[in-house]
């Protein structure tokens, strides 16, 4: 047998990497063991997030401010839903991700700034899961034994939105240049009457238009405004986006429902635009006239005998044609002088001039046919339940006036199942608080109320010829409207479903 000499052992390498190899695997199994036992971590965290948010939503949806919201509340977070982990290894005798009663808190605010301690306080809930342990299999090798407690928090309220209906706002005309207060406060009276103004200024009394996601132009603005029932996706009732521009065709789609279609196309393919039964309006129409537009042979002031007051106080004539008059201080002028008893030039004072109406179409003053002092929209709505106080068409010269549709026949009669096409929701916006411009997102509302439309939009002048007839007494591009109230969404026009409210629960955090 060979001898292996001394110097050749000594002097071989064969396998000195042996040693490095030895020495470094610890590291090697401490870093795969970090791979491996920080991505059970981070799935038992996501099992944990998860439950969390769910609790939260679910607990969420039970917070309608009624007597036991947050009893129900703290149950639905507990039992709604149930959530397992299956990356912890810690041995409690349960996979089941519970939450503690006392890791449900309820908050008035957004913000959490006040904890809520009565049912109808709690908006909020946030909501923390039970803590658990993901025991690690190899980190252990350098020390790191587990992942210690972990839990998830979860934080939700609901957002509601409101269906059916326009995407109309306006800015809350009762708020003073420069405010800061984003809760300066909406509270007209019913049947006050508001002047607002579609001149593409966010002032108070200003009249826009919100996004609904249907679509960018005109003519879909015009759909959302103008179809019996809009398009596009629900408002939300406290975030809204502001719909950029103010085109002046848009506004014929209001009109639509006081039977004019302004060039034959206010109302574009794919939908119907339907008047209410009632289009009682202070226009006239020629006989046998085959345009249903703005004059060119379509409806127009008529020629004599209009309703043009010349001061805040009711007049002593009869008007030959006549609709749902504005109220005094506004109806004599287009500026009017609401300002002196008001305090605001675009806010009325509820007092309009029935006498007038009445003799224009009953023969004499009002003698309390609908109860005292009626606002408006009672008399609309009186007129609605006998078609015989409808049915007259006074004649004007070669032309003559309609209480009913004359073009898109036959119109839509409030009740049932039917909407009031001359009653719209619109969102009242603290505009100068918010330092409101176009396209701006995420605007809360201060309050959405319902509107009846009171006239159509027309730029309507003192008479048609002669000294001063250039007079001008109203705008096109104005929306005179009556307060009914409040939206009460899921309420009614006349018994009908005027809008319907969806609420979501929503995760903050």
């Amino acid at each position: 047998m060979k001898r292996v000499k001394w110097s050749q052992f000594r002097n071989d390498e064969s396998a000195a990497v042996a040693p490095t190899i030895a020495l470094s695997l610890f590291a090697l199994i401490a870093v795969g063991g970090i791979g491996f036992d920080y991505a059970r971590m981070a799935a038992m965290d996501s099992e944990l997030q998860n439950a969390a948010d769910q609790a939260a939503l679910a607990a969420a949806t039970q917070l309608d401010g009624e007597a036991g919201a947050r009893t129900r509340a703290t149950d639905a977070a507990q039992t709604l839903v149930t959530n397992s982990t299956l990356f912890s290894n810690d041995n409690v005798g349960s996979r089941a991700i519970s939450v503690p009663t006392a890791n449900v808190v309820f908050y008035v605010d957004k913000g959490k700034g006040t904890v809520a301690t009565t049912d109808a306080e709690a908006n909020f809930v946030e909501v923390t899961t039970v803590t658990r342990t993901a025991n690690f299999a190899l980190t252990p090798i350098v020390a790191a034994f587990s992942s210690g407690a972990l839990d998830a928090t979860a934080f939700a309220g609901v957002g509601s939105s409101i269906c059916r209906t326009p995407p109309v706002m306006f800015c809350n005309p009762s708020e003073p240049l420069n405010n800061t207060d984003i809760d300066y406060a909406f509270s007209l009276a019913p049947g006050t009457g508001i002047k607002l103004v579609g001149d593409g200024s966010y002032g108070p009394g200003a009249f826009g238009f919100l996004e609904t996601g249907f679509g960018t132009g005109a003519n879909n603005l015009l759909r959302a405004v103008g179809y019996n029932t809009p398009p596009g996706d629900c408002i939300a009732s406290d975030g809204v986006e502001i719909k950029a521009g103010l085109n002046a065709s848009v506004m014929d789609g209001l009109n639509t429902r006081f039977d004019i279609d302004a060039n034959g196309n206010s109302c574009p393919t794919g939908g119907t635009c339907s008047p209410s039964t009632n289009t009682r309006k202070d226009l006239v129409r020629g006989n046998g006239a085959m345009s249903c537009g703005i004059t060119g042979q379509g409806w127009e002031q008529p020629d004599t005998d209009r309703y043009r007051p010349t001061s805040a106080a009711p007049i002593s004539t009869t008007p030959s044609v006549m609709g749902l008059p504005r109220d005094l201080c506004h109806a004599w002028s287009d500026a009017g002088d609401c300002a002196a008893t008001t305090g605001n030039s675009r806010i009325g004072t509820g007092v309009w001039d029935i006498n007038a109406y009445w003799r224009s179409h009953y023969g004499s003053n009002y003698a309390n046919q609908v109860g005292a002092s009626p606002t408006r929209y009672q008399v609309y709505l009186w007129e609605l339940e006998d078609a015989t106080r409808l049915s007259a068409t006074p004649q004007v010269g070669s032309k003559r006036a309609y209480s009913t549709p004359a073009c898109i026949t036959p119109g839509i009669m409030p009740g049932g199942s039917n909407v009031d096409r001359r009653r719209i929701s619109a969102a009242v916006i603290n505009c100068d608080a918010h330092d409101i411009s176009p396209s701006d997102t995420d605007i809360p509302v201060l309050k959405w109320v319902d509107l009846f439309l009171v006239e159509p939009s027309f730029a309507r002048d003192k008479c048609k010829s002669g000294m001063g007839c250039g007079t001008v007494y109203s705008q096109k591009s104005d929306v005179y409207v009556e307060l009914i109230g409040e939206t009460v969404a899921g309420g009614s026009g006349n018994g009908g479903t005027q809008t319907v409210a969806r609420d979501v629960p929503y995760l903050i955090e």
